[in-house]
């Protein structure tokens, strides 16, 4: 599926999680070009939705109403389970024309019974992109949600955000021992090997390529307090991830205090919003 609008056109994989293909601006990839033939959910590349949790989740582990759920293991190196299941899922797609879309689909996977629905936007302005979570069952179960989008990042790329925290990791990669911080301001000497996650974000990040073009990301509702931020050494790829919580929130009680997965009761749902226009 094809979106353009203005400057802006966007790729999607309604089959594959609504993963973005591609994101250009003016003809240059905003988001690193997924390959053809390439699965749009494996690999530094595209964009695509975290559900009904963000990030890592370890052991798989969560309990719900005194009962221990083991998730899959799709990250076996260190025992954890990532980024949730909506990726995996064909989205419906409920309307469309040339410049936007709305997709629909539904989970049921123990503990976890939900309903998602997603707008994607192009105009003059830039990408809109909302997303709701809904629970459909009939229990009180946390969940989160999250994009996880891979920009491109030549060499020279700066970042710049607000925040007040910043996580160090652990022996499995999972966030741990938040501390205070000033977000984030800088090129490849501060970006490289990042995989660190930021709480009481503004809601704003700006990426800067190396010739002066600046995009800005602002994210509102559930996305406008936590930020994950990966930067593989030996890639070309920036992830500034917008979530509703802190990587296993649910298991580490320090985590939560910084952004829990919600308790949504049957009905409840999350809602985030973000926008990507020129900075």
């Amino acid at each position: 599926m094809i979106l353009a609008a203005g400057d802006w056109r966007a790729e999607l994989v309604p089959e594959a999680g609504v993963a973005f293909r591609s994101l250009t601006l003016a003809g240059r990839d905003v988001l690193r070009r997924i390959p053809d033939g390439a699965d749009p959910n494996n690999g530094f590349h595209g964009a695509f939705i975290m559900a009904p949790w963000t990030n890592r989740l370890e052991d798989g582990r969560i309990v719900v109403g005194g009962v221990e759920h083991r998730m899959p293991i799709n990250r076996p190196t260190e025992g954890n389970a990532l980024h949730g299941f909506i990726r995996d899922l064909a989205w419906s797609v409920e309307q469309q024309d040339s410049s936007r879309a709305t997709f629909g689909c539904a989970l049921d996977h123990a503990p976890f019974r939900c309903s998602a629905s997603l707008s994607v936007a192009l105009s003059d302005a830039g990408l809109a992109l909302s997303l709701a979570l809904t629970n459909t069952g009939d229990a009180p179960t946390p969940m989160g949600m999250g994009w996880h989008p891979w920009f491109a990042r030549p060499a020279g790329t700066r970042l710049r955000f607000h925040a007040t925290t910043i996580f160090g990791r652990d022996a499995r990669s999972i966030s741990s021992g938040a501390r205070p911080s000033a977000g984030l301001n800088g090129d490849d000497a501060v970006l490289l090997g990042l995989d660190t996650h930021f709480a009481g974000w503004d809601g704003a990040a700006t990426i800067t390529w190396p010739d002066g073009t600046a995009i800005t990301m602002r994210a509102a509702g559930d996305w406008a307090r936590n930020l994950q931020v990966f930067a593989p050494r030996g890639g070309d790829v920036l992830c500034v991830e917008p979530v509703s919580h802190v990587p296993d929130a649910v298991n580490r009680p320090a985590n939560a205090a910084h952004g829990a997965m919600h308790l949504l009761s049957p009905g409840a749902s999350l809602d985030a919003s973000l926008m990507i226009h020129r900075a």
